[in-house]
């Protein structure tokens, strides 16, 4: 496992904590991931989007012998696993039960028609960077050069407290 990825875990529909350990349960039940980190779960408001419903984020860290686009298709299949619908039609985001977004792998920097690397707006999301930051704080964003510890300080200084709140988990999933 010579790849080292790390993942946004994200839902607002349904038992979302729940939900968030079991795909993440499910990532680390494959044969070419070792899943070593999973940071606390964090309520955070809807962002970019008309909602009621709050999301529960979270951050995870693994290692891999996936190459970027094997560990997408993975992350899209767990998505569908959980009910994930995606309609392609829309042009705004929409609640969702699981949302797995592959932030950073390795330092790579890439593009391709589904897949940029790193995430290109996770430098912009406190709800990405808060639990990120709990679990690799100096882990270095391949394109600003600044690590995630850095770049969370940076956004955390305009957004107001009640934005993110750190949870725990349940001890049932």
């Amino acid at each position: 496992m010579s790849h080292t990825a790390f993942i946004g875990l994200g839902s607002n529909l349904g038992d979302s904590k729940k939900l968030l350990l079991r795909a993440w349960q499910t990532l680390a039940a494959h044969p070419c991931v070792l899943a070593d980190r999973l940071s606390s779960p964090y309520a955070t408001r809807p962002f970019a989007m008309e909602s009621t419903h709050w999301f529960v984020n979270a951050a995870g860290g693994l290692k891999t012998s996936l190459s970027p686009h094997e560990l997408l298709s993975l992350l899209l299949k767990i998505e569908k696993k959980f009910g994930r619908k995606r309609d392609q039609t829309s042009t705004t985001h929409q609640d969702r039960t699981l949302d797995l977004d592959l932030l950073l792998y390795d330092e790579r920097i890439m593009t391709t028609e589904d897949l940029i690397l790193p995430h290109p707006e996770m430098h912009k999301r406190l709800f990405v960077l808060g639990p990120l930051a709990e679990i690799a704080p100096a882990a270095v964003h391949p394109t600003t050069g600044k690590t995630v510890a850095e770049l969370r300080e940076v956004l955390a200084d305009g957004v107001k407290n009640d934005e993110i709140k750190r949870l725990k988990w349940s001890q049932k999933a």
